[in-house]
Formats: structure tokens, C-alpha cells, sequence
């Protein structure tokens, strides 16, 4: 693995601090615990990981901040990804005040759970759109995190803003368990086919059988995003702690490594540093 060795998306969180409230049921129990920078460090160390993207998991103003203050202590975090709310009228005014929070020049893009919105069309609303403008304005991505159904509209917002960058987390969320590769396949070149969008290399344990994957299973969806976008435009992301439903930390790693096996040097070097450097604006390879 080359220098600068870039995690381009992972979480963390305190439930003593907040609580995660997407987790529910059985299946997620293993997730229901404090996941810290501390534990993230020697799994990321172990894997030559040099630094991170800290991105937001729930809509509550209050965490960016504490994502910020985060990343300003710490010599891995290098960019966070946060959330606010933008459909507010001042939501210009909001990543002003972000940027100007300790650890505010760490600030590298806004989220939000697009996929949780009943509504169709979202990210199509007016008051979306002029958020979404703000982002652009005031140089940030934008992190899409969407259900396979809504990467139509995905497209269709990113055509309307070609000023902004849009980083499409977990490969738009395929079927992997299922085996399907269509209509996502189809939906997912159209995306790509706009100069304005990347894609992460992220999540794709989870959206497989967890306790029955293997990389056969999740090559076809990896190919199809490599194909599709060009290493150049793909970005490599643990999204840990989630992973461990389904692998550990130097398992996902296992997965990238084995997934881009037959990229050249240049264009492993994108998809584990390069891209995400040049996407977010994280400082150089040392």
C-alpha cells in the first residue's frame, strides 16, 4: 500500500454522548456501543492507513461541531463531513459559522440520510437545491448517501449543479446479497457519465450476505464502479464501524486490495489516497 493511504469514510460516536437511533434491533446489537478514535487508531494503523474522513451519522446540528473539535485534536482525522440542515434560509450563513469553529478548516463536505426521506424527489426541492448551492459556494462536496431507487434523481440534481461535487457513498447501495447488478448497474453509469460526481468504494460488505460473502460476490459491483467512473473518480472508504457487521477493519482493506488488484500502480494510488485528496482537499502525501 502507497504513502498517504487515505480511510475516506468512517464513523464514531458516544452514546453516553447521543444516541444512535438508527440502531435498532438484533442484527445492528453488535453496533450499540461507543465506537472512539481510540479504537479506530491501531486498526487503521495496522492497515497503513495514514489518514481518515470522519462523516456524519445522525441529523442533529450539535455533531458536526463535535466532529470538528475531533478532527482539530488529532493528527488522523483529516476532513469531516458533517450535517446541516439545508433547506434552512441561512444555511450559507451556517457553513460560515462551521468553518469558523475550532477545527472549521477540517470542514470537507455535507451529508445528509438522503435515504431515509419518504418524500420522492428530495433532493430535487427547491429549498434543497439552494442548500445545496450554499454547499458549492462555499467549497464543499456533497455526500450522497441514497438507496439504489433514488440514484435516478442523484443524477439529476448533479446535472442541474455542475458546480458542485458529488461523492456517491457505499456505490449507491447495490443488491449485492441478491446478486442483481440491474437497474442499479444502468442507474449508476448514468450518474457517472457526469463529470461532477465520484464514487466511494465503501459499504459493500454490508449490502452482501454478512455472514456468507465473499469477494467473488462483491467484485462484479466493484468492477462495474471502476468501469463506470474510472479509478480516478473512486475513492476507498471502511465506513467502519459499520463493516463489522459483517468483517473487521482489515477485512474491508482485504476486499479494496483484492478488488483493484489489476489496476496499475497510478491508479491504486487514486483510489487510496489520490481521489479522496483531491475531492475533499486534504493535504498531500507526506
Amino acid at each position: 500500500m502507497s504513502a498517504g493511504f487515505v480511510d475516506a469514510h468512517h464513523h464514531v460516536w458516544d452514546l453516553g454522548v447521543r444516541d444512535q437511533d438508527w440502531i435498532t434491533g438484533p442484527q445492528l446489537s453488535p453496533l450499540r456501543r461507543n465506537f472512539t478514535l481510540d479504537d479506530l487508531r491501531p486498526e487503521a494503523s495496522s492497515a497503513g492507513v495514514t489518514s481518515t474522513v470522519v462523516v456524519q451519522t445522525v441529523t442533529v446540528a450539535e455533531e458536526t461541531p463535535e466532529l470538528l473539535s475531533l478532527a482539530d485534536g488529532s493528527d488522523l482525522v483529516a476532513g469531516v463531513v458533517g450535517w446541516t440542515d439545508l433547506t434552512s434560509p441561512g444555511v450559507a450563513d451556517e457553513l460560515a459559522r462551521l468553518r469558523g469553529l475550532p477545527g472549521g478548516g477540517r470542514l470537507v463536505g455535507i451529508r445528509h440520510q438522503v435515504q431515509g426521506e419518504r418524500n420522492p424527489g428530495w433532493l430535487l426541492r427547491a429549498d434543497v437545491r439552494r442548500g445545496l448551492g450554499a454547499v458549492a459556494s462555499a467549497g464543499l462536496a456533497y455526500d450522497l448517501v441514497v438507496r439504489a431507487d433514488q440514484l435516478s434523481d442523484c443524477a439529476r440534481v448533479a446535472a442541474l449543479h455542475p458546480e458542485l461535487t458529488f461523492v456517491l457513498d457505499h456505490l449507491g447501495k447495490p443488491p449485492i446479497a441478491s446478486g442483481a447488478l440491474e437497474p442499479w448497474a444502468s442507474a449508476l453509469r448514468a450518474l457517472a457519465a457526469l463529470p461532477n460526481t465520484v464514487c466511494k468504494l465503501s459499504g459493500m460488505v454490508t449490502e452482501a450476505d454478512w455472514a456468507a460473502w465473499t469477494v467473488a460476490d462483491l467484485r462484479p459491483y466493484a468492477e462495474t464502479v471502476l468501469d463506470a467512473f474510472g479509478a480516478g473518480r473512486v475513492l476507498w472508504g471502511s465506513d467502519w464501524p459499520v463493516c463489522v457487521l459483517a468483517s473487521s477493519y482489515g477485512g474491508v482493506v482485504g476486499v479494496a486490495r483484492g478488488v483493484v488488484a489489476g489496476l496499475s500502480a497510478g491508479e491504486r494510488e487514486a483510489v487510496f489516497g489520490g481521489t479522496a485528496r483531491g475531492v475533499y482537499g486534504l493535504p498531500p502525501a507526506a
